[in-house]
């Protein structure tokens, strides 16, 4: 495997990871005849997100690619389901139109996984378990410590709207349709040609002006949570009055109130709070009363109490870095090894590989969809 096929399967892997290989544009498309179909309920349905489903759900869809391989039926309530999770995603209706795309991934989807399954590609519980570790680690940096089971379920299906169980479902069956993708249009994915080093000096060139490192720090937080009422609050209060007085403004005072908070009987949650960039979008997270406080203190400060979310706060500041103009080997974000030259050459590559991506599932689709691979209930696609 070649470093541009290498490169490409860490980027699906990550997509597939953070939900957004499929459904999506990669087997999203592709035309739905309008064939009635008669066929019974298969034994496994399939569905991203499983629901009830009985002799009475209108059946909208069956897919069988070939006559070897079992037959699946997609449900009316499934695909209603799977609508739903859509517009809450998108917080708004979806017209006709995006229902039925909605039917069309769903069908590319199955097709995918039925043919992969002919050609024995499988995915291991390590492969899906690593995806979801990939979750846990960007939550960590989030909130700046482990969550807990609950607290991962919880935000997983915040973010998805699925359990736990129906998300590592999604994540196998993607995966396995990025390893037949990648196994069936592999001349397509080496054609990639890595960006020279004359195209990522002119892509910096155009953008220069945009490659600008603002005022930076790193900070050490120490936070109470406020907890569900207004006992909780007053509760919480009365702890931060009481650490803000232990600590004044003493540095080693604050490192050793950090200390005892990784105790699970503290009452407050204390670390590394990592870096913190001085843009709009960042204080729009913390809030200005927390942006004020931080880069108002110089390197080894301890602020006073900040009212923050979701809890009452004292920082202390570990690292300042200054406003800068970045050159091409200058690195692009603190804390990394990555240069503003490999940022660009990254990007530019990701772009050829979406263009190359987009043109691969496109072909694939439409040979999966090639014969009677799939019929549809078009009477039965109205609620």
């Amino acid at each position: 495997m070649n470093m541009t096929i290498k490169r490409l399967a860490m980027t699906l892997g990550c997509m597939a990871g953070l939900g957004l290989l499929f459904p999506g544009a990669v087997f999203g498309g592709g035309k739905s005849d309008k064939k009635d179909s008669g066929s019974k309920p298969p034994q496994d349905q399939g569905s991203g997100t499983p629901i009830e489903t009985n002799l009475q759900d209108p059946e909208v869809a069956t897919i069988q690619l070939a006559p070897a391989v079992a037959r699946e039926t997609i449900f009316r309530g499934q695909l209603v389901s799977e609508v739903d999770r859509m517009e809450k995603a998108a917080r708004r209706a979806l017209t006709i139109e995006e229902k039925r795309g909605v039917l069309d991934v769903m069908i590319n989807e199955r097709l995918a996984v039925q043919a992969a399954k002919q050609e024995n590609i499988s995915v291991s519980d390590n492969e899906v378990n690593q995806q979801l570790q990939q979750m846990r680690f960007s939550m960590v940096q989030a909130i700046g410590r482990q969550p807990t089971d609950a607290e991962f379920a919880q935000a997983l299906r915040n973010e998805t709207g699925m359990t736990e169980d129906a998300f590592k479902d999604q994540i196998r069956r993607q995966l396995t349709i990025q390893k037949y993708l990648l196994s069936k249009k592999r001349n397509l994915f080496e054609s990639i040609k890595i960006p020279s080093e004359e195209e990522i000096r002119a892509a910096f060139t155009e953008r220069k002006a945009s490659f600008v490192r603002p005022e930076t720090v790193r900070f050490s937080m120490i936070q109470v949570p406020y907890g569900a009422d207004a006992a909780a609050r007053t509760r919480a209060k009365t702890l931060a009055d009481r650490l803000v007085r232990e600590i004044g403004s003493d540095p080693a005072k604050f490192d050793e109130v950090v200390l005892r908070g990784q105790a699970s009987n503290s009452g407050y949650q204390a670390g590394d709070g990592g870096l913190l960039p001085r843009t709009d979008q960042v204080q729009e997270i913390v809030g200005q009363p927390f942006i004020n406080a931080a880069f108002a203190l110089r390197q080894g400060q301890v602020s006073r109490l900040i009212e923050g979310n979701p809890g009452f706060q004292i920082i202390k500041i570990t690292e300042t870095y200054g406003r800068k103009d970045l050159a091409l080997d200058d690195i692009f974000q603190i804390g990394t090894t990555m240069t503003v030259r490999d940022y660009i050459g990254n990007a530019l590559l990701q772009q050829r590989q979406q263009v190359i991506l987009a043109q691969a599932s496109q072909e694939l689709v439409a040979e999966l969809r090639t014969g009677k691979t799939y019929q549809i209930n078009e009477k039965n696609l109205v609620w």
